[in-house]
């Protein structure tokens, strides 16, 4: 007899002679349910006791955002920039919860595009940014910004003015976050060492800050530099904090909020993720900054783990509401594939590479390489991640002329079922 069958005759012997058996048959019952119960969780799943969630499976599939895209396919004045990060101005960064955004890019081009070709007298600037009202993907509610310089052309919106900085240096713009009430944005401090398409390097880190209410070109900005830069040393590559920001606080909209700001580096040849923490109110005091050694958090930055590897120098992390943690990115920077891995938690530890999307850019041009891939949670729809990817060429102005639209964002939907 086996233990279904065992049970069901002692629920109906209980019901045709309950006076005298009562105590025997309450016995029975419970064993009987308690064999029944391992049994039936033994052979239906596949968990253990082990309550450490999966970090190797998930149910999703992927397709193509044509409207998002379609919002960065221009003809004239800004037409192509990379980066791009985007920042709630309400501070509010779950799905289909922001209000309006600020959009940042670093490398940016503008000027005019005429039956497909790249006309004469367009520009290459440092560093723009794009302001877009609402949560929709509409052209007419989006206004792209930067500086003019005294012949008005366009110019850099952000040029560094810090103390350490050099007299040619430039910024790139990294991640950003609304706190505060100010937008406090990562800037890293570029320098040209070469006259070649990839002849720079990262020297220094800064963090911007843009007082609420302030717009383009941001007149009362403040720029601070930043002890999160990590010189190349003889066994690893440099190192820098920036590259993307959650903020696991009840006023963001963190789903088990535990009041700190999460900001993520990178390292080394292997792109090695590296995680810092911070309280909102000491954001600006780097002092009270601690960094994830691999088991506790500790004031040395030089001691930051590697959390995971195989990154880009920009991602994202975004809560999912089964508890687990997206870490998206390009696997191993420029390759071909958008990839996702999954954490329990914001400091990990992190599951195997899953690919989600091969980039099918890289197929059009020989010269074509993609990177940098992250997740925009606020302007994604509920249960989907919105994920952007950059374009470029390692023949680029070369490519620009008969090819002026490769250097916008390409975008794509994470749909999780």
């Amino acid at each position: 007899m086996n233990n279904a069958s065992a049970l069901c005759c002692v629920v109906h012997l209980r019901k045709i002679n309950s006076a005298g058996q009562t105590t025997i048959i309450f016995y029975l019952t419970r064993h009987m349910l308690t064999i029944l119960t391992l049994f039936c969780c033994s052979w239906c799943s596949p968990m253990t006791n082990d309550s450490t969630p999966s970090l190797t499976q998930l149910n999703y599939t992927v397709e193509r955002a044509p409207d998002w895209d379609s919002l960065f396919i221009r003809n004239s004045g800004w037409f192509g920039g990379d980066g791009i990060f985007t920042i709630p101005f309400n501070g509010i960064d779950t799905p289909h919860e922001g209000d309006s955004t600020l959009i940042v890019f670093s490398d940016t081009m503008a000027g005019d595009i005429r039956d497909g070709q790249l006309q004469p007298g367009f520009s290459m600037i440092h560093n723009s940014v794009a302001i877009l009202k609402g949560r929709e993907p509409l052209k007419e509610n989006i206004h792209f910004y930067w500086n003019t310089d005294s012949h008005n052309a366009p110019a850099t919106l952000f040029e560094p003015r810090t103390p350490a900085v050099g007299k040619t240096d430039y910024y790139w713009l990294g991640d950003g976050t609304t706190l505060n009430n100010n937008i406090y944005l990562f800037a890293y401090r570029i320098r040209n060492i070469s006259d070649k398409d990839f002849g720079f390097e990262e020297v220094g880190n800064a963090l911007l800050v843009l007082p609420a209410h302030s717009r383009p070109p941001y007149t009362a900005q403040r720029q601070l530099d930043t002890p999160f830069f990590l010189p190349a040393d003889s066994t690893t590559g440099s190192g820098s904090f920036g590259a993307g920001i959650f903020v696991n606080t009840k006023a963001a909209g963190a789903p088990h909020p535990d009041g700190y700001v999460y900001v993520y580096g990178v390292k080394g040849l292997q792109k090695g993720v590296m995680v810092a923490r911070v309280l909102p109110a000491d954001m600006e005091n780097f002092g009270r900054w601690r960094f994830w050694d691999g088991q506790r958090w500790v004031a040395n930055i030089r001691q930051a783990a590697a959390i995971t590897t195989r990154a880009s120098n920009e991602l994202s992390v975004t809560p999912l509401k089964d508890g687990r943690y997206a870490l998206i990115f390009q696997v191993d920077a420029i390759g071909t594939a958008v990839g996702l891995r999954l954490g329990a938690s914001p400091t990990g530890p992190f599951g195997p590479v899953i690919k989600i999307w091969e980039c099918p850019e890289v197929k059009e041009n020989k010269h074509f390489f993609v990177y940098n891939a992250k997740a925009h949670p606020h302007l994604s729809r509920p249960g989907e991640l919105l994920i952007s990817y950059n374009v470029n060429s390692f023949d680029f102005l070369h490519e620009l002329p008969s090819s002026p639209q490769l250097y916008r964002p390409r975008f794509i939907r994470l749909i999780l079922h």
